[in-house]
């Protein structure tokens, strides 16, 4: 397979069992020299200190290039500006900016309501200091009217001054490769990354899915389930099914490829190692 850029997504830590399982998957996955890092960030500022926090180390003790998310949704425009001031100061050059989930519970949705808004934020802040990923969904977001106005609210935030976008995960490259077709044929044609979110805990996979709206094929699922308690089997089989679409993807042109990680090495090490 073509040689093409990494990228690997981590969770901020909130203890030293997770600090601890960070650093050695770090570690781990310095070897195949990722473009970058990027870290979540909780909607709320659940994780706000911890996503800061996270990015120095990962910058400073690792050497990654590391790109916070930041999240609109439940935040003042006063406490984005400082956010951005921190992370311009710790020496971040890129940022994934995200509307974001409001939390259960949370009744103020926060100064700026759409990601497009936040990027314009951060242009307006910052000029061209920060490289700014967006999310696309390749199967529509889950809350969206339909897929045009989906693809409308894509636009709206590479008009508002994005420079590249990360998918949501998939397993049907297909999904990928007419999202894509479609956002040209609007004028965008700013690169568009593959999330990648490697098998290893299907159960877990299964609510996360149902969750964010990715789509599972029911083939991928009724094997899966053929596998019962074999958890090496499980493993296995899901390194493949993610390596034959990695593999796709970089054949049809994908740019880069972004693995979410959830802070463990092996599953996507098992992806990488099958695509040389």
């Amino acid at each position: 397979m073509a040689a093409v850029p990494l990228s690997f997504e981590f969770y901020p830590p909130k203890n030293d069992e997770q600090r601890a399982q960070l650093d050695r998957t770090a570690a781990r996955l310095k070897e195949y020299a990722p473009e970058y890092v990027s870290c979540t960030f909780g909607a709320g500022g659940s994780t706000l200190s911890y996503t800061s926090e996270t990015v120095r180390h990962l910058k400073q003790d690792h050497g990654f290039d590391a790109a916070p998310h930041l999240s609109c949704v439940g935040g003042t425009r006063e406490q984005i500006r400082e956010l951005l001031k921190l992370y311009r100061a710790i020496g971040c050059r890129r940022i994934v900016a995200l509307r974001g989930d409001l939390p259960s519970g949370m009744g103020h949705p926060g100064d700026l309501r759409y990601a497009s808004e936040l990027v314009g934020f951060i242009r307006a802040e910052h000029g061209d200091h920060f490289r700014i990923e967006v999310a696309a969904y390749p199967e529509t977001h889950p809350q969206a009217d339909d897929a045009l106005r989906d693809l409308q609210h894509f636009k709206a935030k590479v008009d508002a001054g994005a420079d590249g976008a990360i998918t949501q995960y998939f397993y049907n490259a297909d999904a990928y490769f007419g999202f894509v077709d479609a956002v040209r044929k609007l004028g965008v044609d700013l690169p568009i990354v593959p999330g990648i979110m490697p098998i290893s805990n299907f159960s877990q996979l299964r609510r996360f899915s149902e969750q964010c709206g990715a789509e599972i094929p029911r083939w991928i699922v009724k094997r899966m389930q053929a596998y019962g308690d074999d958890a090496d089997g499980i493993r296995e089989f899901g390194a493949d099914v993610v390596a034959k679409l990695c593999e796709r993807l970089v054949a049809g042109g994908a740019p880069a490829l972004h693995f979410y990680a959830l802070n463990l090495a092996r599953p996507t090490q098992a992806v990488l190692a099958r695509l040389d």
